[in-house]
């Protein structure tokens, strides 16, 4: 008999279909499209929003009691931001190129939906562990759509996924798939999926 999944672990599986923040709330579109013409752009893009989201969730949680209503969207952004901040100088100390390649997109972090969203609509209702556990939920849920479709694109786009080579010679490289109009097609793809995958499981 299949073991029925607890409060907590509903809270992190939600982020990683039902209401994962791509595929299903149609959330953090901007740089899920912009940074994911490969696998590395994609998976760091995650973690950033990942760690950002997390730390943010914390400390919101921490003190949704002493912040006062009248100024909570400013000050979770002043918070948001300042974590975005410690990722941004990190990914430009130990990762340059990746910086680099990520470019304006991990500044905007501060303003993504995904991470304002949760702190308004979880974080600040919520104690620290349940905090914890919907913004890992959420950030593998991030990760995992952006690292889907960073591969699929560099895949089909350069013929290799995390710069290792895997179609050969024969294959010859779809330049759309790098380019902007590759993202929306790979993305309307994924989510169109999405949508298929929830209907048959909501019909048996």
């Amino acid at each position: 008999m299949a073991k029925t999944p607890t409060p907590l672990s509903k809270e992190f599986l939600k982020g990683l279909w039902n209401e994962n923040p791509i595929l299903r709330m149609l959330l953090g579109l901007c740089p899920t499209l912009a940074v994911t013409n490969s696998a590395i752009n994609g998976l760091s893009m995650g973690l950033a929003t990942t760690f950002a989201l997390l730390c943010s969730s914390i400390l919101i949680s921490l003190l949704r009691k002493i912040i006062p209503s009248q100024v909570r969207i400013a000050g979770y952004i002043v918070i948001i931001a300042t974590f975005v901040t410690v990722a941004d100088k990190f990914l430009a100390a130990y990762l340059p190129e990746i910086s680099k390649a990520l470019g304006p997109y991990v500044p905007l972090i501060v303003v993504n939906c995904i991470i304002l969203g949760r702190q308004e609509a979880f974080s600040s209702k919520n104690g620290v562990g349940r905090s914890i556990i919907d913004a890992l939920g959420m950030g593998s849920g991030f990760i995992l759509v952006l690292l889907v479709l960073g591969s699929i694109r560099e895949l089909f786009g350069s013929a290799t996924i995390f710069n290792l080579q895997i179609l050969g010679d024969w294959f010859n490289p779809w330049m759309i798939m790098i380019l902007p109009p590759g993202a929306f097609l790979t993305l309307g793809l994924l989510i169109g999926l999405g949508n298929w995958l929830n209907e048959r499981k909501v019909k048996i």
